[in-house]
């Protein structure tokens, strides 16, 4: 079974658009944004009020190890990646309700530029 042409041409798009985000986004920016808007709970090796991020890019939501997660997180079944990450850092609570993050990141770049760094910290 093959694709009509233009499903084919818009998910090409869709797929170039993601990898220019990707490829734009500036993880030495994401390094000193998250230091100063996501240190306060969380770092790359230890847990604090928030998980441990070391390794969090492609890792499933609530498994990192003797971190006391909240149920709506545990049972979710989110992968962090480029797009759960995005959605996450837009609004934690729309993503994951019952969770209890009350921080978010508001413009795109910013939230592009976490998430690269994370990614680069995570190995990917």
């Amino acid at each position: 079974m093959s694709l009509p042409a233009s499903l084919m041409a818009l998910a090409l798009a869709l797929v170039l658009a993601v990898a220019a985000d990707a490829a734009a986004a500036d993880a030495v920016h994401g390094q000193e944004l998250y230091e100063s808007r996501c240190g306060g709970c969380h770092s790359l090796d230890a847990n604090r009020v928030g998980p441990a991020h070391r390794g969090v890019y492609g890792r499933k939501a609530g498994s990192a190890p003797n971190f006391n997660y909240s149920p709506a997180v545990k049972n979710s079944t989110v992968v962090w990646g480029e797009r759960t990450l995005d959605a996450w850092l837009t609004n934690p609570q729309a993503l994951i309700p019952g969770q209890r993050m009350n921080f978010r990141v508001a413009t795109g770049e910013d939230r592009a530029d976490i998430i690269a760094y994370l990614r680069q910290q995570s190995g990917k």
